[in-house]
């Protein structure tokens, strides 16, 4: 089937539900390059002003999710877990809950966000640290967990490069609240 993002876009400016197969073509399109940034916002925009029912958003995060390389951490015997904060400048939740859980021998493969707005995210907060590096490659990443139980880690080009690109975006056209991206975005990274 041949889409139009300026038809993707005007659907969604017009209420209309969009099908997988839209969302589909929009993203993986605005990752590989092909559809610029101002359509991208326009789309944001849109869904900022007028939602996404429960099949869309569900759609969204999996196409997200799956825009970059699933990690698989069977060969870690522990229970795997991970958080998401709600951020703030003063949130520091991350930085305290993910070293205590891992000294208890549950592995933390934490992916995280950096800030929105005015606030910083876990990334930049860690990265205030002199000699912190948050810019692991995958290999990196997965080390870290085989030796401390614990990595920190954002998207990548490899691991959710559609949030990357998206959450970037977000931050610049004031749509950031708009609750279907708030959980596509935290969904996508957090099942990758």
């Amino acid at each position: 089937m041949l889409f139009f993002p300026t038809e993707i876009i005007k659907k969604k400016r017009n209420k209309q539900e969009l099908s997988h197969a839209e969302i589909s073509f929009f993203i993986n399109a605005y990752v590989r390059g092909e559809i610029p940034d101002y359509q991208m916002s326009a789309l944001l925009m849109a869904i900022y002003l007028n939602g996404m029912n429960h099949e869309e958003t569900l759609a969204l995060t999996d196409i997200m999710l799956r825009s970059g390389v699933v990690l698989d951490f069977s060969h870690l015997p522990q229970f795997k877990v991970d958080k998401h904060s709600t951020g703030g400048v003063g949130d520091k939740t991350s930085l305290i809950l993910g070293p205590i859980v891992a000294s208890c021998g549950i592995a933390v493969p934490m992916i995280s966000g950096r800030g929105l707005g005015h606030t910083g995210g876990t990334l930049d907060k860690l990265e205030s640290i002199p000699g912190f590096n948050t810019q692991l490659s995958l290999e990196e990443f997965k080390k870290a967990l085989a030796e401390d139980l614990i990595g920190f880690i954002g998207q990548t080009t490899e691991i959710c490069p559609a949030d990357k690109k998206i959450y970037a975006l977000r931050d610049v056209t004031s749509t950031v609240e708009s609750l279907p991206l708030i959980c596509a975005s935290i969904m996508s990274k957090k099942l990758s």
